[in-house]
């Protein structure tokens, strides 16, 4: 990375590949595109990994075994059948390379059943729903933790890459069709940042619902900044929702691999249901048992995982998850009283096979992006996975695009002539917002509440688009990114039919296929 300095003594700073974010995308396309010879700038919002959605990811990362076609066909199953077929190979033929020499050989994760470095195979490997068969790696319920710290303190210590932490990007700089950086903001200052490509790896936008498993930076700032630039956006329906949450004051997510390990569900009424729901029981689909937990609720009162057949105990074997019921005075011997909640954006900016958008010289790769691999509905432990494969895939062929391409263009920083708005102005918008897409874009849907939600948005949107006109602070802008990617995920349910986690329950549920959205309603 490179720093000039204008004529008024600020400075201007240029890179061969600038990565937004630091997840597990956003480190694996900065390792990447570092590997292949580029000069890297990492910008991210975060300021310790738990701000980052993989810290935060429990169950594993799913690998490919003797198998590959039924790791393959699981896939497609879980996805309702709408998976992209090509995506879906690309994820299953490179996740072996990909987990052996990022995450063994570079990072040495320290995965369950074997000593670091050990063999693939050599590792204990744990089950979860829609799996036919054990291919999860795991360290004990917290492995985004010990996936992302490595990776986070290895980058940091590679010559080839830059982190400026504390930084949120605004918009993309884009002249003709090309991105050219981002405007960011960071110490309360706007400065842009040049770059010969760069990669958008911002993470989710559980921002916009109420009951997120998501960290409070997941307002899905690339997604809209993309959307703003131009680019496409596709599958915005698909928002995943995990069916095992603590629904309290301090929710947790329950780890899918607890069910996985022989755990049940049973409802207020102490009967097992699931069972009468589907042939794999607590094992089916996200989307399925989001939808019967969500109805056995609303039916019994209450919903609790019943961990007494996990063996030897569910101490032992998730001793991460029994500290946080602990914290919270529940009792994993009673159950654990669990509820769906928002999880995962199965679609996002489009991309192809390498991770480019619609865009040139933009890529994005993680949950941001739309890489055809989820369908309506993502198989347990892909997301790293996906991130880590795609992240490669970007960061090399961005390091291609970007080698001394940066070029400057004239850019017109954000207005920001208007006072500073009070705290409470955000949080009033985002209550309402989130009421919203609760009660209307949620684990079932209607075309009315899809209607309602979708006119609701675009006027809590033009108000907020009224104060960003001239105001620039981070709070404003997350808003503004949450605001326009909760609209573009209730115009696309609106015109999509009913799959996987996109569940319209009219008598009616026909629609148009969505093949595309942009931020404008």
């Amino acid at each position: 990375m490179s720093e000039s300095t204008t004529e008024t003594g600020t400075d201007v700073r240029e890179t061969d590949v600038l990565v937004v974010g630091s997840g597990i995308a956003g480190c694996a396309a900065a390792l990447a595109a570092a590997r292949s010879g580029a000069n890297v700038l990492v910008a991210t919002k975060a300021t310790a990994p738990e701000d980052a959605s993989t810290d935060w990811a429990q169950g594993g990362i799913a690998v490919t075994g003797e198998d590959p076609e039924t790791f393959r066909e699981d896939v497609l199953d879980a996805s309702d059948g709408t998976a992209d077929p090509e995506a879906v190979d690309i994820l299953v033929g490179d996740a072996r390379d990909a987990v052996e020499d990022v995450l063994v050989d570079t990072l040495g994760v320290p995965f369950d059943g074997a000593p670091a470095g050990a063999g693939l195979d050599d590792y204990d490997h744990g089950r979860e729903a829609a799996h036919s068969e054990r291919r999860i790696l795991h360290v004990n319920a917290s492995t985004g933790g010990h996936v992302l710290r490595p990776f986070l303190n290895y980058l940091r210590d590679h010559d080839g890459v830059t982190f400026l932490e504390d930084a949120m990007a605004l918009d993309l700089l884009t002249h003709e069709g090309r991105v050219h950086g981002v405007h960011l903001l960071r110490e309360g200052s706007v400065e842009p940042v040049f770059a010969g490509a760069t990669v958008l790896a911002t993470g989710g936008i559980g921002a916009c619902y109420g009951t997120t498993t998501n960290p409070d930076g997941a307002t899905g700032d690339g997604v809209a900044m993309a959307a703003f630039a131009g680019a496409r956006i596709a599958d915005m329906q698909y928002v995943q929702f995990h069916p095992t949450a603590y629904p309290g004051d301090d929710p947790f997510l329950v780890s899918e691999a607890v069910r996985g390990e022989g755990a049940i569900l049973r409802n207020g009424e102490g009967e097992r249901f699931m069972p009468g729901v589907h042939d794999d029981a607590e094992l089916a689909p996200r989307d399925v048992v989001a939808r019967a937990v969500k109805d056995e609720r609303d039916r019994t009162g209450e919903v609790r995982l019943d961990v007494s057949p996990v063996e030897p105990d569910f101490r032992t074997e998730f001793p991460d998850l029994a500290e946080l019921c602990d914290e919270r005075d529940v009792d994993p011997e009673d159950g654990i009283p669990v509820a769906p909640a928002e999880h995962y954006l199965c679609g996002g900016i489009a991309v192809d096979e390498r991770g480019r958008t619609t865009l040139d010289r933009l890529f994005a790769a993680g949950e941001c992006a739309r890489t055809g691999v989820h369908g309506a509905n993502r198989l347990a432990s892909t997301s790293l996975l996906e991130g880590l494969v795609w992240g490669l895939r970007a960061g090399e062929t961005a390091a291609d695009a970007g080698a001394d391409a940066a070029e400057r263009i004239e850019t017109q920083e954000p207005l920001d002539s208007d006072p500073e708005l009070p705290d409470e102005f955000a949080s009033a918008k985002y209550a309402r917002l989130r009421e919203t897409m609760d009660s209307a874009v949620g684990v079932e849907r209607t075309h009315a509440d899809l209607e309602r939600a979708r006119s609701t948005i675009r006027r809590l949107k033009g108000e907020v688009d009224a104060y960003t006109r001239t105001r620039v602070s981070r709070s404003l802008y997350e808003l503004r990114n949450a605001t326009v990617c909760a609209l573009l995920v209730a115009r696309a349910a609106s015109e999509a039919p009913s799959a996987g986690c996109h569940h319209v329950v009219d008598a009616d549920a026909e629609g148009s296929t969505n093949g595309g959205a942009r931020a404008d309603d």
